[in-house]
């Protein structure tokens, strides 16, 4: 007799009459007393999470949701532009974009960090002693010519403004970890070894609050994709409301021009 197959799962299954979520009746149990928010640390952790870890999730998520026409957002309109039967299409185009200059910064942030908070023999208790560890971190990154993922952003210069809101409602919630507080001090001692000064980035401080949540390290770039998922579905509709993929498609038209392929090979060869 052969083995008999098995393919186990703690998530979904489904009868002819029932659907059950981690093992509980979806429509009974979960549907309308469980936020998606909470499903989705649940779904990842097969932890029930404290109303604050779902409240900090849910910030860190609102934080990447939209930030304009971002290259993500143009991708996901201009598939829209040509398909605009495939949502789906538009919506993947977008996430496909999600990469390490859009979006990658919070997983990667919340990974340097994790290496270094992990690998500490003790952790600091004071705020001074984070400051010690940082020291080092920043210090051995410039020696080896490495940047610090999450510090600096292209645009928020001064402040980007969802740092101190995260690290606020971090603190509110009793889940301030030693991920936001080793990125804390690096954003106060990295002056020590630049010539100027870098924020933190909005999107790596999620990186260190996800890591704080106790999620995995590795699948911190799919909350960034989850928030973005929502933030293109606005995109889209927005699309519908006020068209402007057309006339982007038509202004890069009307303005390309032609480049002798024999000119582009002799100023590569230089």
């Amino acid at each position: 007799m052969s083995e008999e197959l098995s393919f186990p799962t703690s998530l979904g299954m489904s009868t002819t009459s029932t659907i059950t979520l981690l093992g509980e009746d979806l429509a009974g149990d979960l549907m309308g007393k469980v936020s998606l928010t909470e499903l989705v640390y649940r779904m990842v952790t097969l932890r029930t999470p404290t109303p604050g870890q779902v409240r900090l999730l849910d910030a860190c998520l609102l934080a990447l949701a939209d930030h304009g026409f971002t290259p993500t957002a143009l991708a996901a309109r201009l598939t829209y532009l040509s398909a605009p039967d495939s949502i789906q299409g538009a919506m993947a185009a977008g996430l496909l974009g999600g990469g390490s200059r859009f979006l990658g910064v919070t997983e990667d942030c919340g990974q340097f960090l994790h290496v270094v908070v992990e690998d500490l023999p003790e952790r600091p208790q004071t705020e001074a002693g984070w400051d010690e560890v940082a020291r080092d971190v920043v210090r051995e990154a410039r020696a080896e010519g490495r940047i610090i993922p999450g510090l600096g952003h292209p645009v928020h210069k001064e402040l980007d403004p969802r740092t101190p809101a995260l690290v606020r409602i971090a603190t509110e919630t009793d889940c301030y970890g030693p991920h936001l507080a080793l990125f804390e001090a690096i954003g106060r001692v990295h002056t020590e070894f630049m010539s100027r000064r870098l924020v933190l980035n909005g999107a790596g401080v999620v990186g260190a609050a996800l890591a704080d949540l106790e999620l995995p390290v590795e699948l911190l770039r799919g909350f960034a994709l989850l928030a973005r998922a929502a933030g293109l579905l606005g995109q889209l509709a927005e699309e519908q409301r006020m068209p402007m993929a057309m006339r982007t498609y038509l202004l890069v038209e009307e303005n390309a021009t032609f480049v002798d392929p024999a000119s582009v090979t002799e100023a590569a060869d230089e």
